[in-house]
């Protein structure tokens, strides 16, 4: 099919005349007329009919896009899956670009994978309207002087098919066009091709460079057309060639208007061109290596094109473009979500600075003090239990009530600044472990780990109160400890420890104590009766007899507290215990769990990103 453009139509009114009439005369005469409107008809009328398929084919073309081989797909559901457990932990910005290419994939799977779009780009005055003209084998694209000469996308498609390719390049149907019948149009290898040729990237209209950077994040592929005079432009390699790096294998540089060059300038011109792409960090095709695509050619006297036609026809006729473009495009996202990833070290919270934290909560919440204080109550309620009666009544002679008694001092709770400090020794220990966890982690992942700690700590020096009491009473209630009305006796945190049992020795000792007792009372009152006549004089039977009674009570009571010390240990100790196993249950449940959930939500989406940049093709 001819190719129509509005060169053909002179100014677009459908005669093919310049000025409207159908034979150019001016009589105009009707006959003339009516076979060139006629002609013009059927013309449009074959230009709008759907495509039929050509003889020899068993069906029609149906665009629908071939699931892609390879890592692809796995690669895309592992991105989605990053991107959907990263919404709560990462702003919307950092994951835009992601979102946009999940967009862009899905869009281009849905669409044919037959054909590959190979957009022309390049700066005014390159030429590459005119290479496009000569790939196509048609004047397609307007060329000239006047600037910018191409305004609008302009697409050529070598096959039918392409309609949802060129919708979604946002094409309009008045410069949708076919090549020129010949041999470019019947080349089998360029059958599936779909050339665009974009306006100008340093127009100076700025939506046409909107357009340019529009198109260029859709297409499969880029022909990048550079001439003598702009290869170097900085606009051309910091806007679009630099961060286009990763894309090297979707790429074509060509060096346009060789024929300006004498003798070998334009072998010279296209090495400094390859040096500058490999300083932009594009990869270079050469010597079987995947790359850009690098050649010189001159489209206005044609010498290269019909190398370049080659290079593209392998190029389409392979029918891997889209995909390695999509991948290209996936391994750009990750790059960008490399610094929100992939954490230095081995972030985590280790058994160390677990077991560190619950001795800072015991520290906290005096545990050891805890676990003292009750090993001294066991001694004294020993002691009370297994004491001579004169030393027992001289006690309760001393503790009858007395300000600043011990027994008073012990039942006072802590003071005020004793619980501010203690509150300030918990959240020292939460803000510890929450550095030790998010160290190493990225500023996004290491905020919400410290965010997880901080909100479980709230609360929690009153929680640690409250399961410290109920610790102690369970081991109240083992102990066998408690009131006579079967209330255990606990206090709070800082107060008195709970009244432990008396041992289980203590009848005997108290039956000793009392033997003594007697000993004593009988000796005297001996002694007594002796004095006042009553009884015949002999003061040694009872002198001994009393001194038995004073010298055993004594040594009865040293005897127990002798008995006392590994119990009264081991009871401190359990209270110890069972006060540290409080805290650190209540610091677990409240923060440790908390973090570590963080610490496994952050190590899945480092499992889907190393899944995503596993099978990178640029290296990132």
């Amino acid at each position: 099919m001819t190719a129509v453009t509005d060169e053909d139509h002179g100014k677009g009114d459908g005669t093919g005349k310049p000025d409207g009439r159908a034979d150019g005369r001016a009589d105009g005469r009707w006959d003339d007329g009516l076979i060139a409107r006629r002609a013009a008809e059927a013309r449009e009328a074959e230009e709008t009919a759907p495509p039929t398929p050509a003889e020899g084919d068993a069906e029609p073309q149906v665009e629908a896009y071939a699931p892609a081989d390879g890592p692809l797909p796995t690669r895309l559901d592992a991105l989605r899956e990053l991107v959907g457990l990263s919404r709560a932990r990462l702003d919307r910005d950092t994951l835009a670009e992601a979102g946009r290419v999940l967009d862009e994939a899905a869009a281009r799977q849905r669409l044919s994978s037959r054909h590959t779009v190979i957009a022309v780009a390049g700066a005014t005055g390159s030429g590459k309207s005119t290479l496009f003209n000569a790939l196509a084998g048609a004047p397609i694209s307007d060329t000239g002087l006047r600037r910018p000469t191409t305004s609008q996308p302009i697409a050529c498609s070598w096959t039918d098919g392409a309609a949802g390719l060129l919708d979604r390049l946002a094409v309009p149907g008045r410069l949708r066009r076919r090549p020129h019948p010949g041999p470019a149009a019947f080349d089998e290898a360029l059958q599936g091709l779909v050339l665009v040729d974009l306006p100008d990237h340093d127009s100076a209209a700025t939506e046409h460079r909107d357009q340019v950077d529009r198109v260029l994040a859709l297409v499969d592929a880029v022909i990048w057309v550079v001439d003598p005079e702009k290869y170097a432009d900085a606009a051309l390699h910091e806007r679009y060639l630099r961060p286009l790096a990763g894309h090297a294998e979707v790429t074509f540089v060509v060096l346009n208007q060789t024929d300006r060059l004498p003798g070998e300038a334009a072998d010279l011109v296209l090495d400094d061109l390859r040096r500058l792409l490999d300083e932009d960090g594009i990869a270079l095709g050469e010597h079987g290596e995947p790359g850009a695509t690098v050649m010189s050619l001159s489209a206005l006297t044609g010498d290269g094109v019909p190398e370049l036609r080659e290079m593209i026809g392998r190029f389409v006729s392979d029918r891997t473009a889209a995909t390695r473009r999509l991948s290209a495009d996936v391994d750009a996202a990750a790059a960008r979500l490399r610094k929100v990833y992939v954490a230095e070290g081995r972030p985590g919270l280790g058994e160390r600075a677990r077991e560190e934290f619950t001795d800072r909560l015991a520290e906290a919440v005096g545990a050891a003090a805890a676990g003292q204080a009750a090993e001294r109550e066991w001694r004294r309620n020993a002691s009370r239990a297994c004491g001579t009666p004169w030393l027992r009544l001289w006690r309760w002679y001393e503790n009858r009530g007395l300000p600043g008694s011990l027994d008073r001092l012990g039942q006072a709770l802590t003071p005020p600044e004793e619980e501010l400090t203690a509150r300030q020794r918990v959240e020292q220990a939460v803000r510890i472990v929450a550095d030790d966890a998010a160290d190493g982690l990225p500023g996004p992942w290491a905020q919400a780990v410290r965010e997880a700690a901080f909100t479980g700590a709230q609360g929690l020096p009153e929680a640690l109160d409250e399961l410290a009491v109920r610790a102690g009473a369970a081991g109240a209630a083992k102990r066998g400890g408690g009131t006579e009305t079967g209330k255990s006796t606990v206090p709070q945190l800082g107060g008195r420890p709970p009244k432990p049992p008396r041992p289980k020795w203590w009848p005997a000792a108290v039956l000793a104590q009392a033997s003594m007792t007697l000993l004593q009372i009988f000796g005297g009152l001996w002694l007594v009766g002796q004095i006042i006549g009553v009884l015949e004089p002999g003061l040694v039977t009872p002198a001994l007899i009393m001194l038995a009674g004073v010298v055993g009570g004594p040594l009865v009571e040293w005897g127990c507290a002798a008995a006392i010390r590994g119990p009264a240990r081991r009871y401190g100790q359990d209270a110890e215990r069972r006060l540290r196993e409080a805290a650190a249950g209540c610091g677990r449940a409240r923060v440790l769990d908390p973090v570590a959930a963080e610490l496994v939500r952050y190590r899945e989406v480092r499992e889907r990103y190393v899944t995503v940049t596993e099978f990178s093709t640029t290296g990132r």
